[in-house]
């Protein structure tokens, strides 16, 4: 009787654990199960989730020099 005993408990215990790990990584988990559903999708295609006209359009070298200059104020000596 020991043994079934110790046996439930056991299987307890790693039932409460499974829980215990799916409540507290539940948005890591549910991300990366997105994500393997995501590619067993033999329909998903991975360009159709960019936006390829703001990417084409945005600037590889922004000049933040320009915004600086604009948004600071010009002290001059007298």
């Amino acid at each position: 009787m020991g043994a079934v005993t110790t046996a439930l408990i056991a299987i307890a215990a790693v039932a409460l654990g499974w829980c215990t790990i799916e409540i507290a990584c539940k948005p890591c988990l549910e991300k990366g199960r997105e994500a393997i559903d995501r590619n067993l999708n033999p329909d998903y295609d991975p360009d159709d989730d960019i936006d390829t006209a703001a990417a084409i359009r945005a600037p590889l070298n922004p000049d933040y020099a320009e915004a600086a200059a604009a948004s600071s104020t010009v002290v001059k000596a007298v």
